[in-house]
C-alpha cells in the first residue's frame, strides 16, 4: 500500500484525526452543576464585568482559529473550502502535538474577501489567535492586513511568514558553512506569490540587499504594468539593477536560489552558472524546481527541499506551534517582524557549529523541542517591545 492509499485507509477509518476531549469528568449532579447550570454562570459574570476574565476562566487563551476558504492548498490550487478540511485538521493536529495547543478548523465557503474578514471578526472572540492558511494571492495579502488591523488578537499568514521564517532559519546556517553574508550575496527567488513575497521581505529585513523576483514571466522589475499590485511593490525594493529576462537568464552569478514555484523549471545546467558554493532551496512540493541530486551535480554545495524523504527539509512545522505557543503564553496582541527575525535566528541556533553540516542546517521537522526555541524568543521580543499583556 502507497502512502497516498494508506492515508486515506486512516482517514475514512479515523473519519478524521480530531476530537474534542473535555478537560473535566460529568459523572454527577455535583459535577453538572459546576460544568453547566448553575455554576457556569459565575465565570459568564466575571468576563461580563470585565472582559480580559475571559483567559482566565476559558479556553480562549490557548486555542488558534485555522482558517482556510480552499482556494489555495498545498500543491492541489483552489478546490474549495471542504476540500482543504482534511489539511485544516492536520495542521490542528501538529498544534497540539507540537505546541499543546487547541486549534480548530474553520472553513469559509467564500472567495470574497470582505466576508472572510467579517466572518473571522464575528467569531474572535472565541479564540487566542488567528492562523490564515491556504487562501490565494493576492487576497490573502489584504484579508491578513485588515485583520492584524482590527483585531487585538495575533493574526499569522502560516503559508507567508511560516515558510519565510524556516527559509531564512535555513539560510543563516547555510551562508555560515559557505562563508558568505546574507548582505553580500545575491538571491533569486522564484514564485511572486504569498510565500515568495513574504520570504523577500523577511530576507530584506534580516539585511539582504540584493534580491530579484521572477515569475513565470521572468524578472519582476519596476515599470512592467503586467505587474499584480503586491508585485509592484516589491519591485521599487528588489531587483535595483533593473535585471530582464527568464530564470535562465537571471539565475546566472547568483549565490541562492529560494524556488517557491512548479517542479522541474531548474535544470543542472542552470545550477552550474550559479556562483561557486551556490545553495539551492528548491521547494516546489511534492515535485521540486530540480531535485537535489541534480543541483548537487550542477555545483550547488547546499540543497534543501520541501520534502521529508531528502536532507535540509524547510517545513512550517519548525515555525507555527512555537510562534504562536510563544505569542499566546504572553498574551501578545500581534506577530511582528522583530519575533519572525527572532525565531529565524533561534531555529538555526539549535544547531550547533560542530554539527552544522551540508545535510544539516535545519533542525529535524520531528523535533519537539522547537517550538520551545521560537517559543522563547517570540515571548523575549513581545516583552521587549511592550506588546506581552501578561
Amino acid at each position: 500500500m502507497d502512502i497516498k492509499q494508506e492515508a486515506l485507509k486512516v482517514h475514512k477509518e479515523l473519519r478524521g484525526k480530531l476530537d474534542i476531549v473535555g478537560k473535566m469528568k460529568v459523572e454527577d449532579r455535583h459535577d453538572l452543576s459546576i460544568a453547566y447550570t448553575p455554576g457556569v454562570a459565575e465565570p459568564c459574570l466575571k468576563i461580563a464585568e470585565d472582559e480580559d476574565k475571559v483567559y482566565d476562566y476559558t479556553m480562549k487563551g490557548n486555542t488558534v482559529a485555522i482558517v482556510t476558504n480552499g482556494t489555495a492548498v498545498l500543491g492541489l490550487g483552489d478546490i474549495g473550502a471542504k476540500a482543504g478540511l482534511p489539511v485544516m485538521e492536520g495542521k490542528a493536529l501538529l498544534f497540539k502535538e507540537f505546541g499543546g495547543i487547541n486549534a480548530f478548523p474553520i472553513c469559509i465557503d467564500s472567495k470574497e474577501p470582505d466576508e472572510i474578514i467579517k466572518t473571522v471578526k464575528l467569531i474572535a472572540p472565541s479564540f487566542g489567535g488567528i492562523n490564515l492558511e491556504d487562501i490565494k494571492a493576492p487576497e490573502c495579502f489584504y484579508i491578513e492586513k485588515r485583520l492584524k488591523e482590527e483585531l487585538d488578537i495575533p493574526v499569522f499568514h502560516d503559508d507567508q511568514h511560516g515558510t519565510a521564517i524556516v527559509v531564512l532559519a535555513g539560510l543563516y546556517n547555510a551562508l555560515k558553512l559557505v562563508g558568505k553574508h546574507i548582505e553580500n550575496v545575491n538571491i533569486v527567488i522564484n514564485g511572486a506569490g504569498s510565500a515568495g513575497t513574504a520570504i523577500c521581505k523577511l530576507l530584506l529585513k534580516a539585511g539582504a540587499k540584493n534580491i530579484v523576483m521572477c515569475d513565470k514571466n521572468g524578472a519582476v522589475v519596476e515599470g512592467d504594468t503586467s505587474l499584480t499590485k503586491p508585485q509592484q511593490e516589491l519591485a521599487k525594493i528588489t531587483n535595483r539593477n533593473m535585471e530582464k529576462g527568464n530564470l535562465k537568464e537571471i539565475i546566472k552569478g547568483k549565490d541562492v536560489f529560494i524556488g517557491v514555484s512548479a517542479p522541474g523549471v531548474v535544470n543542472k545546467d542552470m545550477v552550474s552558472s550559479m556562483n561557486k558554493d551556490s545553495i539551492v532551496f528548491a521547494m516546489a512540493n511534492p515535485t521540486p524546481e530540480i531535485m537535489p541530486d541534480l543541483a548537487k551535480d550542477g555545483g550547488a554545495r547546499i540543497v534543501a527541499t520541501g520534502r521529508s524523504d531528502f536532507p535540509n527539509q524547510i517545513n512550517n512545522v519548525l515555525v507555527f506551534p512555537g510562534i504562536f505557543k510563544g505569542a499566546l503564553e504572553v498574551r501578545a496582541s500581534e506577530i511582528n517582524e522583530e519575533m519572525k527575525l527572532a525565531a529565524a535566528k533561534g531555529i538555526a541556533n539549535l544547531i550547533s557549529d560542530d554539527e552544522l553540516n551540508e545535510e544539516y542546517i535545519i533542525p529535524n521537522a520531528l523535533d519537539k523541542s522547537v517550538a520551545e526555541s521560537v517559543a522563547s524568543e517570540v515571548k523575549r521580543i513581545a516583552k521587549k517591545m511592550g506588546i506581552a499583556r501578561i
